[in-house]
């Protein structure tokens, strides 16, 4: 791809890259608004524009095809900017969560190789002992001011302000649907995040059966309080330019008020959220009788969306369709529910997305029959080509497919199909906790709290929770009983994770059940707990 090529209109072209969605819509819509944050609108023309720059930036820098460019930034105009100037380059980008701490920072630009990181001044505190040192970073581009870094072993630093209101040109590289896109991070069993390899090709395809069955169109207002981060929060960006409508950008939905003076202010037509999100929403129903009639799609994903939350949910968005979806990063979506089926099928998390296909098996490998339990398989363009410098754990979620040398998605997750084909999810197969829409490994919160002076033993397991999807419950065992506090223990981890990865309760025992090879045993925490809970709700 060459500027010669982005000037062009491509209109007559079909959609083969991530980037010619901002390119062809850029063409045909060039004044109309693609993105608000923080109150202030910006045209296709200018983010198309601000991209080519940054894009041309890396490119004169030294960046090749399929190098790795990270992104550490809040939801804001400059992170969108970054992602799409990414893509333009040829090169694949890493958006990573701003509450990632030093450590895991660290990790990830390590593992995947990362040539330049993008990341605002007020991250600063993480930024500078994750990069120091740094093998293979050559650039570290600070959106604000780069005078509070100090001078050290760090890479070049360049303020993101000074390259975008720069003239600079590159001969930009040519890309093919085959090429990385993306590695999307994601909490694995041995607790440290991998790295899932989307390309070019499967993260298009998987836009434009989301805008299929999600009836999307140019004229939608798409409003997310989700990060990019999270693979639910960058498709909304990768939709919303795609089909030349606009994007909202918030940061969270920590001040819920906020956000509902936003609906009223821009009068968005779909609301993309976790069970948590709606839970608070109806609670505020009950108390305010917030009520949003501009929005027409409301979509949930994460965790099940409990049945009752569906009357609340017609009162709070009364002329809204209600999208259920199930899915997992290693392929952006699974399934989904018709909004005109929730009622007749309230349990179900639907049928395969647009161009794809699902079936169950069992752990043997064997077809089941409807009704009865399989594991979940996944077959389409939509599937990762694997984990990044994983080759091990790529195998054992990508086996043989139906056709030589093709490789099917195996979800690790139980679920039911009935005699229509409709699937009904029942659990997971491993340790991996899902919260708040969040994969989360166990392992990577007990090694925190191993680290924690007086803590002898630790075990963290998930309890299934109608808003998160699973309540993350840490067992403790202290060297001295009188040693440490929840409180204490709370702040140490909170130093250390991620806030989604805070442990929903603790719990101290004296000693941690063993099974026969001495290993702790998770299923007895689990059973007893699920037990005292029942005994105390009665």
């Amino acid at each position: 791809m060459t500027l010669n090529i982005l000037g062009q209109n491509m209109l007559s072209i079909p959609q083969r890259l991530l980037g010619e969605a901002l390119l062809n819509s850029a063409s045909e819509y060039p004044d109309k608004t693609a993105i608000i944050v923080k109150n202030k609108e910006y045209s296709y023309s200018q983010l198309k524009s601000s991209a080519i720059i940054i894009a041309s930036h890396l490119v004169s820098n030294g960046l090749k095809k399929d190098d790795r460019v990270a992104v550490y930034m809040n939801n804001s105009w400059e992170c969108i900017v970054s992602i799409y100037g990414i893509t333009i380059a040829g090169a694949a980008f890493i958006v990573i969560n701003p509450q990632t701490k030093a450590d895991k920072l660290r990790y990830i630009l390590s593992d995947s190789g990362t040539k330049v990181l993008l990341a605002e001044a007020g991250l600063k505190h993480d930024i500078l002992p994750a990069v120091e040192n740094a093998a293979e970073l050559t650039e570290v581009i600070i959106y604000g001011s780069t005078d509070q870094f100090q001078k050290g072993s760090y890479p070049i630093m360049s303020e993101f302000e000074d390259i975008i209101s720069s003239e600079i040109s590159a001969d930009l590289p040519r890309i093919i649907p085959n090429d990385l896109a993306a590695l999307i991070y994601t909490s694995g069993s041995t607790g440290f995040p991998k790295g899932v390899m989307m390309t070019h090709q499967s993260m298009v395809f998987t836009s434009w059966s989301l805008i299929e069955y999600l009836r999307l169109s140019r004229e939608d207002r798409i409003l997310t309080v989700l990060p990019f981060s999270f693979d639910y929060g960058l498709y909304q960006l990768l939709l919303a330019i795609t089909i030349g409508g606009t994007l909202i950008v918030e940061q969270s939905f920590l001040l819920p008020k906020f956000i509902y003076h936003q609906i009223q202010l821009y009068r968005p037509t779909v609301f993309p959220a976790v069970p948590t999100m709606y839970a608070m929403m109806i609670e505020d129903h009950k108390h305010s009788g917030i009520s949003f009639n501009c929005i027409q799609k409301i979509t949930n994903t994460a965790a099940a969306l409990p049945a009752e939350y569906l009357p609340h949910l017609r009162t709070i968005f009364p002329n809204a369709f209600i999208f259920k979806m199930y899915g997992l990063t290693e392929c952006k979506r699974v399934c989904y529910l018709e909004p005109e089926l929730i009622d007749l099928k309230p349990n179900s998390v639907g049928k395969a997305i647009p161009g794809t296909e699902v079936f169950l098996l069992s752990p043997e490998g064997n077809p089941v029959s409807p009704g009865e339990k399989g594991i979940l398989y996944i077959r389409g363009p939509h599937v990762m080509l694997g984990y990044w410098n994983k080759p091990e754990l790529s195998k054992e979620m990508l086996r043989q497919g139906k056709l030589p040398y093709e490789r099917i998605l195996c979800s690790n997750d139980w679920f039911t199909m009935d005699e229509e084909g409709f699937l009904y999810f029942h659990g997971r197969t491993d340790d991996i906790i899902k919260s708040r829409g969040q994969k989360i490994s166990p392992v990577e919160i007990e090694n925190t709290l191993h680290n924690i002076s007086g803590v002898k033993e630790a075990a963290v397991i998930g309890i299934p929770d109608k808003s998160l999807g699973e309540a993350i419950i840490a067992y403790v065992c202290l060297l001295d009983k009188n040693s440490l506090n929840e409180m204490t223990i709370q702040k140490a981890c909170l130093d250390r994770l991620e806030f989604f990865m805070l442990p929903n309760q603790f719990i101290f025992i004296d000693e941690m059940p063993k099974n026969s090879n001495g290993k702790i045993d998770k299923l007895i925490l689990k059973e007893t707990y699920l037990i005292l809970s029942d005994m105390l709700k009665k």
